[in-house]
């Protein structure tokens, strides 16, 4: 409640320092979603689900049934750094410290188990791995919270910006097959009932909502929209072209961090658990 009344909207972490698992309308996206997400969606769910989208400063939320369950099991307490204004540079090891120490100008600075955290004002797209050590948390991410830390807070400096521009626009090493897959088109679903445009708009939201999984969730994500875009297509005569969309899906989530292997299983489930449920 301290924290929440400081303007920072705080979230319950489990054990693996990670936010407690979606409730069951909520699993997969079944929901569609909460309407601060990257993709806004109409969730309105009472329990702590999303994320770093459920984080809140409402300390009616923070006091509800629903949440004190939560706390409960929690473990630690995690914030929305987005939301509150500011960015964590996530210094994972001290080869990360010492970069961020000849780099970056000096501000407020948390201890963490393995490194450090650097929280400036200001907020910006986060991104994970921008450079060997270090992660961006920021809009769309959580951090937990280990205290106020030392020091005074800076501005957001450019050099910081600079990270996620370098990352955005540099190709990941060690690319696999499914990293730039064949885009759905009407060549390959010509037994499709349905209009290019309306395929491609679900096809979209699916992709965007795994991409607002860059901490965790992603796996879950892709299952759920490979779920959802196979159903759509149960009355089709065939062929949709669904295996040019189960590509797009897993490519998705290996750009968000998830396992090749599991990537391909989550959507590969998601569209057997559809195709089940017709039949």
């Amino acid at each position: 409640m301290a924290l929440a009344d400081g303007h920072l909207p705080v979230l319950p972490l489990g054990a693996d320092k990670r936010p407690l698992g979606n409730c069951r309308n909520c699993t997969g996206l079944a929901c569609g979603g909460r309407p601060n997400m990257k993709t806004p969606g109409p969730c309105v769910c009472p329990w702590p689900c999303h994320g770093w989208a459920a984080a809140t400063t409402n300390p009616h939320v923070l006091a509800s049934r629903q949440w004190g369950l939560a706390w409960r099991r929690a473990r630690a307490i995690g914030y929305h750094p987005g939301g509150a204004g500011v960015t964590v540079v996530d210094l994972d090891n001290t080869d990360a410290v010492t970069w961020a120490r000849a780099t970056l100008p000096p501000t407020t600075t948390v201890a963490t188990t393995r490194g450090e955290h650097w929280i400036y004002r200001g907020a910006m797209r986060s991104a994970n791995k921008v450079r060997p050590g270090v992660d961006i948390k920021s809009l769309m991410s959580y951090a937990r919270w280990l205290g106020p830390g030392s020091g005074p807070i800076a501005a957001l400096p450019p050099v910081v910006l600079a990270l996620v521009e370098r990352e955005e626009s540099t190709p990941a090493r060690g690319a696999v097959d499914s990293s730039t897959p064949t885009r759905w088109d009407r060549s390959v679903a010509t037994g499709c009932r349905h209009t290019p445009a309306f395929v491609q708009a679900g096809l979209e939201r699916g992709l965007d909502n795994i991409r607002a999984h860059p901490e965790q969730g992603a796996g879950t994500a892709a299952y759920g929209a490979a779920r959802f875009l196979t159903a759509r297509h149960t009355t089709c005569p065939g062929p949709c072209g669904l295996d040019a969309i189960a590509e797009e899906l897993i490519a998705a989530a290996i750009a968000v961090g998830v396992p090749a292997p599991y990537a391909r299983r989550c959507v590969t489930n998601g569209m057997t658990a559809a195709l089940g449920a017709v039949a």
